[in-house]
C-alpha cells in the first residue's frame, strides 16, 4: 500500500462535527518504531485520553499532530478554521513580562479592539454634532461594541484573575516576572495561557503536573465546561474519569479506542486482554498439538504416516498464528507483608502542633489510628502534610503535643524526595548493605522483580530516574515487613500500571498505612478514612475521596468539628462494618461449602473422563505397535527363500499384510481423533 508523506492539510468539505482525523500515522527513533499506523478522528466537544506505558509514544503523538515534529508516513488532517494550542511537558517559558500580563495576552485581539473602543470613544467627543463622521464613527463603535460584549471581552480581566487563582498563583504572584519563576510555576503559566486562547482543539500533555487537589479540581470543572476539543496525555486517572469521554491507547505502537472514562476503558481492556491472552494459548496449544501429532506419524515410519505427516505440515503452515498480545514485563511483584501483627492500637496523638519561620502549619491535632486502617492525609501545598509524616516517624520533632506507638508497631518510610536511598550505592549495593543476610541469587531475584534486571543492577542510584528511585524504595519498603507504612506521594514517577500494582498491594496489606498523595484515584481505591488538613487542623472523613467530595458537598457536614467526634464516628462505623463483615463471612463460608460440594462432584467426573481419554489414546498407541511390529514380522518371513518361492504361502503373507496395513490406517485416524478429544479437553480446563 502506498502512503503518502504526511502534511497537515485544511480541509474545506468535513462534516461539520469532524475536526481532526489521523490516517496511518508512522513514526520512528533511530530505527525502532515508536507509533505504527495509528488512525482515528475526532469530533468537536470530545474528549480524548491518551494512554499507555511510559515510553509508549503518547508526547510523540502530540508533537506529531500539534506540527513540532512530521511523522514518517501517514496524513494529520484538522478542518478548517479550528485553531490548535499545545501545551508541552517542561515548556520553555521566557518572558519579561509579569504573571497576570503574560496570562492576559493571549487575548490580545480583545485588548486591541477595547483600545480602538476607548479611541472611538475620544473621536466622537470631538467630532462635530450632527457631522457624517459623527455617524460613520458612532457606527463603527455600535458594531465593534457588539462584537466585544459577544467575545466576553468586558470580563477578560476578571477571566485572568479566576483562572491564575484557579491554577494556584496567589494575587501577590501576579506582579512576578516569568522570567523568575520556577520550573512548575511556568508550567502552570503556560497552562493558563493556553486555556485563555480558547482554541478549537487543545492538546494537553499532563497537565495536572505541579497542581495540588484544589487546583487539579478546578481544571477538571473548567475541561468539562470547555466549548472545545480536548486531547488529554496524562497520568491522573481520577481526573482522567471525569474529563475523558473516549480513550485511545497505545500498546505496542499500536492503537486502540475505546468509548467512555478511563474506568470503562481499563475494564472493558481487562476484559478484551483476558481474551486475546485465551485465544493465543489455544493458538499456541492447538500449534503444539499439530506438531506433536506429526512427530508421532513421522516415528511410525510408514509411507502412509509420513505422508500424513506432511499433509499436517503443510497445513500448519498455512495455519493462521495468533499474535502474543503485548504484555510488558514491567510488572512489579509487590506484596507487603508485616513481620508480626500490631496491636489494635497503632497510633495515638494529642494536641501536635508544628511551625516553621514563625508561620503556623498547624496545631491542636488529635490522631487515634486503628490496626488496618488505610489513612489519606491531604491537602494544598506547603500545609503540613509531608512534615506530619516526618513528626510519626522521628525525623522532625513536633512543637507541642504527645505522640505514641501502640505495642509491636513497626513502621517503614517511604520518602517522596527518596532521601533514604545513598546516590554514590550501586542499585545491588542499596539492598545488600541494608539487608546484609540476603544471599546475591536473592537480591538479584528480588531487583528483578522490581524490573532491575542485567546490567541495571550495577547503576548507581544516583543516576537512577525518577521512577527507578521509586520502584527501589519500594522494594526497600517491601522488604522492611513493617506492620505501619508511612508514604508520602508514593506514587509519583509511577506509571499506571505500576500505580495500579501498588493500589492492589496495599489494599491487601493486613497492616496499617499513612500516607500522603495528590494521586485521587489511588486515593479513591486504598482510603478507608482521609484527613484534610484545612485551616491548621485536621477535618476526619471516613471512607474514600468519593465519600470525601460527598461530604464536602452537604451543606450539613460539619467541617469544623473536633477529631475526638469523628473518632466516635469512626468506631460505629467500624462497628457496623464488624457486623456486615461477620455476616458477609457466614454466608461466603455456606456458599463456598456449597460450591465445595459441587466442584467435588465435578472434579470427580472430570477425572474420570480424563482418565477414559488417556486410556483410549493409549489403547490405541499400543495396538499401532502390535500392528506395526505384525508387518515387520510378515515383512522379516517373506524374505526367506523357501517362503519366497512358495506362491500359495506368499499370497497368504501378502493378503494378510495389506489386511493389517488397511487396519493400521484406520488405527492412525483413531489414533488423530483422540489426541484431538484429549487435546481438547485438557485445554479446556
Amino acid at each position: 500500500m502506498h502512503w503518502h508523506k504526511a502534511r497537515l492539510i485544511q480541509i474545506k468539505d468535513f462534516d461539520r462535527y469532524m475536526i481532526l482525523a489521523v490516517s496511518g500515522l508512522y513514526k520512528s527513533y533511530d530505527g525502532t518504531d515508536i507509533l505504527k499506523d495509528i488512525s482515528f478522528h475526532m469530533e468537536a466537544n470530545d474528549r480524548l485520553a491518551v494512554t499507555g506505558i511510559n515510553g509508549a509514544g503518547k508526547s510523540t503523538l502530540l508533537r506529531l499532530i500539534s506540527g513540532r515534529e512530521q511523522p514518517d508516513e501517514g496524513s494529520i488532517s484538522l478542518s478548517k478554521d479550528v485553531s490548535l494550542a499545545y501545551l508541552e511537558q517542561n515548556p520553555e517559558t521566557d518572558s519579561e513580562k509579569t504573571i497576570y500580563d503574560e496570562v492576559l495576552s493571549a487575548k490580545a485581539e480583545l485588548l486591541d479592539m477595547e483600545e480602538e473602543l476607548r479611541k472611538l470613544e475620544l473621536r466622537m467627543k470631538e467630532a462635530a454634532e450632527d457631522s457624517s463622521e459623527l455617524e460613520s464613527i458612532y457606527d463603527r463603535y455600535n458594531r465593534l461594541s457588539h462584537e466585544f460584549e459577544q467575545r466576553d471581552g468586558y470580563a477578560v480581566r476578571s477571566n485572568v484573575v479566576g483562572m491564575l487563582k484557579g491554577l494556584g498563583f496567589s494575587e501577590e504572584e501576579f506582579g512576578k516576572q516569568v522570567s523568575k519563576l520556577s520550573g512548575g510555576q511556568k508550567t502552570r503559566l503556560a497552562l493558563a495561557r493556553i486555556l485563555m486562547e480558547e482554541p478549537g482543539l487543545l492538546l494537553l500533555d499532563e497537565p495536572t503536573n505541579h497542581l495540588d487537589i484544589s487546583s487539579v479540581s478546578w481544571l477538571e470543572s473548567y475541561l468539562r465546561g470547555y466549548r472545545g476539543a480536548l486531547i488529554i496525555v496524562s497520568h491522573d486517572r481520577y481526573f482522567l474519569d471525569r474529563v475523558a469521554d473516549k480513550v485511545l491507547d497505545i500498546e505496542a505502537g499500536r492503537a486502540r479506542l475505546y468509548v467512555g472514562n478511563y474506568t470503562a476503558f481499563a475494564e472493558k481492556k481487562a476484559i478484551i486482554r483476558k481474551d486475546m491472552m485465551k485465544a493465543y494459548l489455544n493458538n499456541q496449544a492447538e500449534i503444539r498439538h499439530q506438531q506433536e501429532v506429526i512427530e508421532k506419524l513421522r516415528r511410525f515410519n510408514r509411507e502412509k504416516s509420513i505422508k500424513r505427516a506432511e499433509s499436517r505440515e503443510k497445513l500448519l503452515s498455512r495455519m493462521e498464528k495468533v499474535e502474543k498480545p503485548f504484555d510488558v514485563d514491567d510488572a512489579m511483584r509487590l506484596r507487603f507483608a508485616p513481620r508480626r501483627q500490631s496491636g489494635n492500637d497503632v497510633l495515638m496523638a494529642t494536641g501536635l502542633s508544628k511551625a516553621y519561620s514563625g508561620r503556623q502549619l498547624f496545631s491542636g491535632v488529635d490522631l487515634d489510628i486503628k490496626r488496618g486502617e488505610k489513612v489519606a492525609v491531604i491537602g494544598p501545598n506547603g500545609t503540613g502534610k509531608t512534615t506530619l509524616l516526618k513528626i510519626i516517624c522521628g525525623l522532625v520533632p513536633a512543637d507541642s503535643g504527645e505522640l505514641s506507638f501502640g505495642s509491636r508497631v513497626e513502621t517503614a518510610y517511604y520518602d517522596q524526595e527518596h532521601h533514604e536511598l545513598d546516590p554514590t550505592n550501586t542499585v545491588f549495593e542499596e539492598i545488600s548493605d541494608a539487608y546484609p543476610d540476603m544471599s546475591n541469587t536473592e537480591i538479584r531475584n528480588l531487583l528483578a522483580s522490581f524490573l532491575f534486571t542485567g546490567d541495571d543492577v550495577f547503576k548507581s542510584v544516583g543516576d537512577l530516574s525518577g521512577g527507578e528511585q521509586g520502584r527501589l524504595s519500594l522494594s526497600k519498603l517491601m522488604l522492611s515487613r513493617a506492620n505501619l507504612l508511612l508514604l508520602d506521594e508514593p506514587t509519583n514517577h509511577l506509571d499506571i500500571t505500576s500505580k495500579d500494582i501498588l493500589e492492589e498491594a496495599i489494599r491487601n496489606y493486613e497492616g496499617t498505612v499513612i500516607y500522603v498523595s495528590h494521586d485521587r484515584y489511588f486515593i479513591n481505591r486504598t482510603a478507608t478514612r482521609i484527613l484534610e488538613l484545612w485551616d491548621g487542623s485536621f477535618v476526619n472523613y471516613i471512607g474514600n475521596y468519593d465519600y470525601y467530595l460527598e461530604k464536602k458537598a452537604d451543606p450539613d457536614f460539619d467541617r469544623e468539628k473536633s477529631l475526638s467526634g469523628a473518632r466516635t464516628e469512626a468506631k460505629e462505623v467500624q462497628k457496623d462494618r464488624l457486623s456486615e463483615s461477620v455476616i458477609g463471612i457466614r454466608d461466603h463460608i455456606r456458599a463456598e461449602e456449597s460450591r465445595s460440594r459441587q466442584s467435588f462432584e465435578e472434579q470427580k467426573q472430570r477425572k474420570a473422563r480424563l482418565q477414559k481419554l488417556r486410556t483410549a489414546l493409549g489403547s490405541c498407541e499400543r495396538d499401532i505397535k502390535e500392528l506395526e511390529q505384525q508387518i515387520f514380522e510378515i515383512d522379516e518371513l517373506m524374505t526367506h527363500d523357501e517362503i519366497a518361492r512358495n506362491s500359495a504361502k506368499l499370497n497368504e503373507l501378502t493378503a494378510s499384510r495389506t489386511a493389517l496395513e488397511d487396519r493400521l490406517s484406520e488405527l492412525y485416524e483413531l489414533w488423530e481423533q483422540r489426541a484431538e478429544e484429549l487435546e481438547e479437553f485438557t485445554s479446556a480446563e
